[in-house]
């Protein structure tokens, strides 16, 4: 199978084309030089040059608290970029994966989120324009997955994980919410299942995190664990006294029950994701 990948150059898109490369398939990764999605023409051209099988759309906008200031390149990005890919999938009839996130919910109360449940009010400019980012999807293309995560992780770029690390030896303390609550991603883990899913016509909109829940509190106390720096200070603190420009929910549970009813392996515990990630971190030192 030919997939495409945008934003292969983030996080998730560096794992997913070592995962599909690993699996056999051809991988055609692109970044912001080589396919700019505003550009309808740019992405229709790249796209149906490279005649793939399949899409799958990571590339975004975000950096949430600057899209408050940001908002029409925010939009641009995330919504209308991902409107030109989704009309070229549909064009060339090729599947297409739209990776979303927990953002596009308000956050309130705190059962977990259903993949169909209604969105509403997003809470801020990232979530509203990856949610009209859904709707392009839904709208132009038959053959589409929507897959919601949260609180990413990985090896190439930068994440929680390697901010609590460099500040914790930086300086000995950390304050950190803890009244959010939802569960960390690991991309290769999360990788693992992408492949799975793109492999597959089980389509539909998914939520896929590591298993279980915390905060962001319990969080940085298991990182610290995992690194063995148990010496670092960790004390919680609520989101009114860590003022940030976007509101972020506080209920970021999703319910992952749908992919084990359409024959998916959910990942692994997100305490194991942490060890195996630290450890890769100290490699690299």
């Amino acid at each position: 199978m030919k997939v495409l990948v945008t934003g292969a150059d983030g996080q998730l898109g560096h794992d997913l084309v070592i995962e599909l490369e690993k699996r056999g398939h051809t991988a055609i990764p692109t970044d912001r030089n080589e396919m700019d999605i505003t550009d309808a023409e740019v992405v229709e051209r790249v796209i149906t040059d490279a005649a793939p099988d399949a899409v799958i759309h990571c590339a975004a906008y975000t950096a949430v608290d600057k899209a408050e200031e940001d908002v029409e390149v925010c939009r641009n990005i995330n919504a209308q970029g991902t409107r030109n890919i989704a009309a070229s999938c549909d064009r060339l009839g090729c599947k297409m994966m739209y990776i979303s996130t927990d953002y596009v919910f308000d956050g309130e109360g705190t059962r977990p989120w259903e993949p169909d449940d209604e969105v509403t009010t997003p809470l801020n400019v990232y979530g509203e324009t990856k949610y009209e980012g859904e709707q392009a999807v839904r709208e132009l293309v038959e053959k589409f997955f929507i897959v919601r995560i949260a609180w990413v992780f990985g090896v190439n770029g930068n994440n929680f994980v390697k901010t609590m690390l460099r500040l914790g030896k930086q300086n000995g303390a950390v304050k950190v919410v803890d009244d959010q609550i939802g569960s960390p991603t690991y991309t290769p883990d999360l990788s693992v299942l992408l492949c799975d899913m793109i492999e597959s016509d089980r389509y539909g909109t998914y939520h896929a995190t590591n298993e279980g829940l915390c905060s962001w509190y319990e969080f940085a106390c298991e990182i610290f664990r995992a690194a063995g720096m148990n010496d670092v200070k960790v004390t919680p603190v609520s989101s009114g006294e860590f003022p940030v420009k976007a509101k972020r929910p506080h209920n970021s549970r999703l319910n992952k029950d749908k992919l084990t009813a359409n024959g998916f392996n959910r990942l692994p515990a997100w305490q194991d994701a942490v060890a195996r990630y630290v450890k890769i971190l100290e490699s690299q030192e």
